[in-house]
């Protein structure tokens, strides 16, 4: 039976807790009923949205070394878009149109923690080839392993574990889609955000009325501290950032600033003051001042962020050893259902996936598309090296399938920088071991991450998709099947994307900070040229995970901070704060949850309007448009103003979560 024009009224109350014994939790679409889902309307919407975020979020990532979720923005302008047209029954078609178009944020995360790599290389190594085929390519089949190699954790995570796990994305994107089918007006205030926030950005990526960074050197004292004691505050103010700090929350933001802290005020000044006139040049022989020469940002690319890079994967290795237990139960539960001869048709609408024959052959075939694209593209014909190349790629993206998921479902943070960077670091050591050396295997490490880095990322978003269908009653099997849709298409858009930013900018100039995919070069490049890479700073950070994890603080945050230049952190704690101003300002729970809620779209406003605006001004760019004038910008009036904008975003923001109906 089709129901097209059932009114929905609301979640069930045990949609977020654990289930009693007995007890059934009953989706807002009926399994027992059908809807319409998949169709043109929701197809050609979530390729739309698939391509407009997957330019907007590479930008944004490439900026800030952070990638949004698109998950929650899409859902609200879906929403809007079906209340503007007055399309009824269009809760089904909505998730689908989410769940195609968040394939952009995943895929964008595995291109340019990783990819970008290539072309900051090329500029040391021109010998080096960097084309649009190895990013599409990488991306796609990258991004389709994500999928395949996830869908036997389903049952597990989303039913199996119902209520056990918070889902921070797909809870506030389900309560988006929830409230939309029900007539409400979510995507004004987004609207109105996107407007602001996009203008904000737009003002000083194009025009540059003020300049995007307030730091400590706008006066000669802070010139003195900066070049003296190595001590430098800086803070970027634009309304992108801002947003993403609001949704990340005060705790978590608090963490990565606590790692960004210790390694910009006191370790990075701790190393000019122990070896201030020594050179250490053991990790880079191009390295030719002391220490105490150094400005602080040099300090802390050359010796400070290794430490930050040692503890991401210590964190990673970490989360492995405890998903441990996951890994045999779901795969056992794969392997049962393989066996069983349980027919299509006694299984429930809503809990129907791509059969597991279907999953093995698929990855199967992936694998072996993966083997001959490492083969004729990247490994030059070498099969030892193919080989080898292979099976490192499908361990470590299955294995590192369920710690993605895992943050995701517990934080709604992917922690899929630091696995890759770990990827790295043993796809190095092992290719160098077998042979593989120089700029062949810097291109191979890289490709290689970028296969691993887009798997576990699509692996991480989508149990976001899969936990929002479920909790509305969408079919797994049709969100299953058309991700592979957005995915084709989010590949092509974000290769397309880093070529015309790296020809706009580059990576190196610092308008792109690009911190992951530096981090990425800075780590390969001695590997692969047989300097020894910083083991001593690597380990020390291994060793700070560890402690930090002994006292149940979360390590793969405060070693990111650790990572990120400090200017990217502290804006995260200033949106933090703001989430947690506006949510405890009443006594009455409704209320702070509404103004959680407000500003949640604010805040996805200021991310979406900021990002799509920063695209337009790359654009402008590439195309020879610029109306910056970079006098104005070295005057430290120009801070000034920055920092008068920035209040006055703040005030608004407040303002505007605090104000609701």
């Amino acid at each position: 039976m089709k129901e097209e024009n059932e009114k929905p009224t609301g979640l069930h109350e045990n949609a977020f807790r654990p289930l009693k014994p007995g007890e059934k939790y009953e989706p807002l679409m009926s399994p027992g009923k059908t809807y319409p889902e998949v169709n043109a309307w929701s197809v050609s919407w979530g390729i739309v949205m698939a391509v407009i975020f997957s330019a907007a979020a590479a930008y944004l990532g490439l900026k800030v070394g952070q990638v949004f979720e698109a998950a929650i923005p899409i859902a609200i302008i879906a929403v809007g878009i079906s209340s503007a047209t007055k399309r009824k029954g269009a809760l089904g078609e909505n998730v689908m149109i989410q769940s195609i178009g968040a394939c952009s944020g995943v895929i964008v995360a595995g291109a340019i923690f990783t990819l970008p790599a290539l072309y900051i290389l090329q500029e040391k190594y021109p010998e080096m080839t960097v084309n649009f085929m190895q990013m599409f390519i990488s991306s796609l089949l990258g991004g389709i392993l994500g999928i395949l190699f996830l869908i036997p954790f389903r049952k597990y995570f989303v039913k199996e574990k119902h209520g056990e796990y918070p889902f921070p994305e797909a809870t506030a994107s389900t309560q988006v889609l929830v409230s939309g089918s029900k007539g409400g007006d979510q995507a004004k205030p987004l609207l109105m955000a996107g407007l602001v926030g996009g203008l904000y950005d737009f003002i000083v990526g194009t025009f540059g009325w003020w300049n995007e960074n307030f730091t400590s050197r706008i006066c000669g004292l802070g010139e003195t501290v900066a070049d003296k004691f190595k001590l430098v505050f800086k803070i970027n103010t634009g309304a992108a950032v801002l947003g993403l700090g609001y949704i990340v929350g005060l705790k978590y933001a608090a963490i990565i600033c606590a790692g960004s802290v210790a390694v910009w005020w006191i370790i990075v000044p701790g190393i000019s003051l122990l070896w201030g006139d020594q050179v250490l040049d053991a990790w880079n022989p191009g390295i030719t001042m002391a220490v105490k020469d150094m400005s602080p940002e040099t300090i802390f690319s050359e010796y400070a962020k290794s430490i930050g890079i040692g503890g991401i994967a210590m964190a990673g290795i970490i989360g492995i050893v405890r998903s441990w237990g996951i890994i045999k139960s779901a795969v056992g539960l794969a392997a049962s259902e393989m066996k069983g001869k349980k027919s299509e048709e006694n299984v429930e609408r809503t809990q129907k996936d791509l059969s597991m024959r279907f999953i093995a052959f698929g990855s199967i075939f992936t694998l072996l598309l993966t083997l001959l694209f490492f083969y004729f593209d990247v490994m030059q014909g070498n099969v030892i090296h193919t080989i080898v190349a292979i099976l490192l790629v499908a361990g470590i993206s299955f294995l590192f399938t369920t710690v993605a998921a895992n943050a995701i479902a517990i934080v709604g943070t992917n922690p899929v920088s630091g696995m890759t960077l770990m990827t790295l670091i043993l796809a190095s050591v092992i290719m160098v071991a077998v042979g593989l050396k120089g700029a062949g295997g810097m291109v191979a490490a890289l490709v290689m991450g970028g296969v691993v880095c887009t798997a576990l990322s699509m692996a991480g978003g989508f149990i976001t998709d899969l936990k929002i269908g479920y909790w509305l009653g969408s079919t797994p099997k049709k969100q299953e099947t058309w991700k592979f849709l957005g995915t084709l298409v989010s590949a092509a858009t974000v290769g397309g994307v880093i070529m015309v930013l790296n020809d706009s900018y580059g990576f190196t100039s610092g308008q792109l900070a690009a911190p992951q995919a530096n981090a990425m070069a800075a780590v390969i490049d001695p590997l692969m040229n047989g300097v020894g890479a910083p083991w001593l700073l690597y380990g020390i950070g291994a060793l700070l995970a560890l402690v930090l994890t002994f006292c149940k603080v979360p390590a793969l945050a405060f070693a990111l901070g650790m990572f990120i230049p400090l200017e990217l952190n502290l804006p995260l704690l200033v949106g933090g704060a703001i989430n947690w101003y506006v949510t405890t300002r009443s006594k009455d729970t409704a209320v702070n949850n509404a103004r959680q809620e407000k500003g949640t779209l604010l805040a996805s406003g200021f991310i979406a309007g900021g990002a799509l605006m920063g695209v337009v001004s790359a654009i402008m760019r590439y195309c020879d448009i610029n109306f910056i004038h970079e006098e104005w910008l070295a005057n430290p009036m120009s801070q000034g103003v920055s920092l008068l904008a920035y209040i006055l975003l703040i005030t608004y923001m407040i303002r505007a979560s605090m104000k609701i109906k």
